[in-house]
């Protein structure tokens, strides 16, 4: 039982990380895009 919930907290862990580094690369996209498309002031 114990071994059970020692490998569902790794795999819970490295979903978790798998997530927040989705989240870095999409607001990394973002704010790339909105540097490059920027409104240009006159």
């Amino acid at each position: 039982m114990w071994n059970n919930f020692l490998i569902s907290l790794e795999i819970m862990g490295k979903g978790m990380l798998g997530i927040f580094a989705a989240i870095l690369v999409i607001i990394a996209a973002v704010w790339a895009l909105g540097k490059a498309t920027g409104k240009k002031k006159e």
